[in-house]
């Protein structure tokens, strides 16, 4: 019987989306104060921070130069980011969000874009060990496969952002991330994306760029705008290193057919992190063991003897879901219980 994977820092677009704790940090408050009270000098003054951050972290004048040149702060991006709603204590229905993000044309294209790249896709999987059904997914409901990356000079987002100073530490790495992958090759015209500094098709942060981004065509850079191999690899790549178990599926849809003490099934760890989204999980237990409780899989997709808690994202009386280990990854790309459901589902139904 396999134990839960490690829990592993996510730095996708989702745990931005999610919100972090407010950071601000005491040893910028020379150039770096109050972003209304300071206009263009004050975020001219930051850059320079910024720019002394980066040569100190040995990235290349040249490369400052080149993306810093000109930058301006985006008004756009604060407007939108502070719109961003904040945490809510409310449960939200998973019966909807699953209208939108598993339909039919997500479902279509998934299964055009598997026949497109079957060859491809299988020696991924033989790589990385990751089944297509769930790189297809990811891609498929971060950029519907790629028909939407955005359009921001994520440069200028992401100093845009540091500086506002709501998340000053996240987004000031995050900066310098996407001038370390200039240094690496990446030409400075490819820095576009959402107005929260993810991009490319799989909508990564620059730090998770530099960490998982795969050059599986051999063209000289990790196009993950552009090329569909690369794109692939680097999913693949990124569940890999956040501990995806070969051959183990997500979790399945079950059945709960006797009355259920709920509260004594509730896991007493609390999570390192997103601890809302995790709550509502309850503690590992083997297949066997929900069968024996009254939780019935609704297909038999999962061993007896593999561990899984349950989820019932609507509620006693609804769909329940008993997931593994490898649901955990999925919210490792975005913590939350709505997208990972629906990554997963929508995987089943490319495969089906």
């Amino acid at each position: 019987m396999q134990l839960p994977i490690r829990f592993h820092v996510p730095l996708t677009l989702g745990l931005v989306r999610a919100g972090f704790a407010a950071l601000a940090l005491s040893l910028l408050a020379g150039p770096a104060g109050a972003q209304g009270d300071e206009g263009a000098a004050g975020f001219q003054g930051y850059l320079q921070y910024l720019a002394a951050k980066a040569r100190a972290e040995g990235v290349r004048e040249e490369t400052i130069t080149s993306v810093m040149t000109g930058l301006t702060e985006n008004p756009r991006v604060i407007a939108l980011d502070r719109a961003q709603p904040g945490t809510s204590s409310s449960i939200p229905a998973f019966a909807g969000y699953h209208r939108t993000h598993v339909d039919a044309a997500r479902i279509g294209g998934g299964r055009r874009q598997y026949l497109a790249s079957a060859d491809y896709l299988a020696g991924i999987e033989q790589r990385y060990g990751v089944p297509p059904k769930i790189v297809l997914a990811i891609w498929g409901h971060e950029t519907n496969y790629g028909s939407y990356t955005g359009d921001f000079d994520l440069a200028r987002s992401l100093a845009t952002l540091a500086y506002e100073g709501r998340r000053r530490a996240l987004f000031a790495d995050e900066f310098i991330a996407l001038l370390k992958m200039v240094d690496r090759g990446v030409p400075r015209a490819k820095l576009v994306g959402s107005w929260a500094g993810a991009f490319g098709n799989p909508q990564f942060l620059p730090s998770v760029y530099l960490r998982v981004a795969q050059d599986a065509d051999g063209d000289g850079f990790a196009d993950i705008w552009a090329s569909k191999q690369d794109t692939l690899a680097s999913i693949a790549n990124y569940f890999r290193d956040a501990g995806w178990r070969p051959g183990e599926p997500w979790g399945v849809a079950a059945d709960v057919t006797l009355p259920l003490d709920r509260p004594a099934l509730g896991t007493a760890l609390a999570s390192p992190r997103c601890p809302q989204v995790f709550a509502r999980h309850s503690q590992w237990k083997s297949v066997r063991e929900w069968k024996a409780l009254g939780v019935v899989p609704r297909a038999p997709t999962l061993a007896d003897d593999t561990l899984a808690s349950l989820l019932e994202p609507d509620g006693p009386g609804q769909t329940a879901y008993l997931l593994t280990g490898n649901y955990r990854v999925i919210l490792d790309y975005n913590c939350s219980n709505l997208y990972a459901l629906s990554v997963g589902l929508l995987a089943d139904e490319i495969a089906r």
